[in-house]
């Protein structure tokens, strides 16, 4: 008799009912990962609007270390569940070997950039003294502790590969829980903690995953997975780096663009003035909470459309790949009615400064009008990443950020202001949507083609 494996049910299960039940966990632990942004942005911003902005030119910063992270992670999860698929664990358990490695490395080398060059970074960004005083004040606490970032940032996509979306959820939930809880005790001094003001609450983002990374760590080494790291059996093997890489690049540098681009949208929204900056850190604090729940879907989506990409299952996912994109568009649709229906009561979570509302509520109502196309987008990229096609993906990527976005930003602003530029987050995202659907029909039109000729 052949046992069946755990990750054997992506290929048997009813989609809905599997998609649901991989992707619930995700989507609740990324909810609780946007609360902590919210939240975080909410502490900070009770500090001064100059702490919001240094905390939004610091965002850059803190995603460029998670898109390392989650770029190796979605190229481990996509090799993972197509080598799963093909029944070969033996070379599954030695990729996610490898990847504990390169987190550690990684680790290592953030470290070392806090330490020599944190301040140098910031100015980058800004030439205000007070900003790059309140930035550096974060950014050296991230980067020193950047291997607190990039360990549950991998480590929870070995599971996810094998369809355990449970345990990176609760890895998520301790640190994102635990930094709600920290921040106010860091940033404010409250009791016999001292007042470390923006500092504080990076402090509080390394503590709270350290204790997750910990967690993470635990979890893997433990035999109660389909996978097992044996590190003392370890041999390094450049083919499993190549493959992971031949995804994770294109992941990690659609993440990366994703950092640059903020990088030119704070130097063009700063030529009018630092509210805007903070304006636009609201944003994508408060577009990430429904944004979280797409990204969370493709957790459980991304296995499951693997798997049965490696097990030539055709109509399977096809059958996936319909149910994913219309519970995308439904979070889409959610993000939309909130941000149009309660901007002022948005921003006044953060600060009631009568200049911040000015611009953001026209700002909200005009970027909330792209998220039916931006969560579609998203749902395909994660399709190109199943099937194990990275180029395509970042290619999308490329197109709505560093494309359309950033120069459509620069010249709505050059010729009729502020208030049109946020019109180009719509015109990006839905130009970019119409070029990605017919890419991504023709990929798997041919893919399906080819399987059906290997049944």
């Amino acid at each position: 008799m052949v046992l069946k494996s755990k990750s054997s049910r992506m290929g048997e299960e009813p989609i809905v009912k599997l998609l649901f039940k991989l992707s619930a966990p995700a989507i609740a632990g990324m909810l609780i990962q946007a609360m902590y942004n919210i939240v975080d942005s909410i502490y900070v911003g009770r500090l001064s609007t100059d702490a919001l902005s240094a905390l939004s030119i610091s965002f850059p910063v803190q995603m460029f270390l998670i898109a390392v992270g989650v770029g190796t992670g979605v190229g481990t999860s996509s090799l993972i569940s197509r080598l799963l698929g093909k029944g070969d664990n033996c070379r599954a358990n030695n990729v996610a070997e490898h990847v504990f490695f390169i987190a550690i490395i990684y680790g290592i080398l953030g470290g070392l950039l806090g330490i020599f060059y944190s301040e140098n970074i910031v100015r980058l960004f800004t030439n205000d003294p007070i900003l790059i005083d309140l930035g550096y004040q974060y950014i050296n606490i991230i980067l020193t502790g950047s291997i607190a970032i990039f360990i549950p940032a991998t480590f929870n996509y070995i599971l996810r590969g094998e369809g355990n979306t449970f345990l990176p959820m609760m890895t998520m939930i301790i640190g994102a829980v635990l930094n709600m809880i920290i921040d106010p005790f860091l940033i404010f001094g409250l009791g016999p903690f001292p007042q470390l003001g923006v500092a504080g609450a990076a402090y509080a983002t390394v503590f709270s995953r350290f204790i997750g990374g910990i967690f993470i760590i635990f979890v893997l080494f433990s035999d109660k997975n389909e996978l097992t790291l044996k590190l003392e059996d370890f041999e390094f093997d450049f083919q499993i780096i190549k493959e992971i890489y031949n995804i994770g690049i294109p992941a990690m540098a659609n993440r990366l663009l994703f950092s640059v681009s903020i990088v030119f949208i704070n130097l063009i929204l700063g030529a009018f003035n630092s509210t805007a900056i903070a304006v636009m850190g609201l944003i994508f604090r408060m577009q990430s909470f429904f944004l979280m729940m797409v990204f969370g879907l493709t957790q459980g989506y991304l296995p499951i459309v693997g798997y049965n990409f490696g097990h030539n299952n055709p109509e399977r996912m096809k059958k996936t790949i319909i149910v994913g994109n219309l519970a995308a568009l439904s979070f889409g649709v959610i993000g939309f009615i909130i941000f149009q229906l309660f901007p002022g009561a948005i921003i006044k979570l953060f600060n009631s400064d009568p200049k911040l509302l000015n611009i953001g509520i026209g700002a909200l109502k005009k970027v909330s009008l792209s998220y039916f196309f931006m969560v579609l987008n998203i749902i395909g990229v994660a399709t190109f990443q199943a099937v194990g096609k990275g180029m395509p993906s970042f290619a999308i990527t490329f197109l709505r950020q560093a494309i359309l976005l950033v120069p459509g930003m620069y010249i709505l602003g050059e010729i009729f202001g502020l208030d049109a530029v946020w019109f180009s987050f719509p015109i990006a995202e839905s130009i970019s949507f119409v070029i990605m659907i017919s890419w991504l029909i023709a990929t798997i039109k041919k893919s399906m083609n080819r399987m059906r000729e290997e049944v």
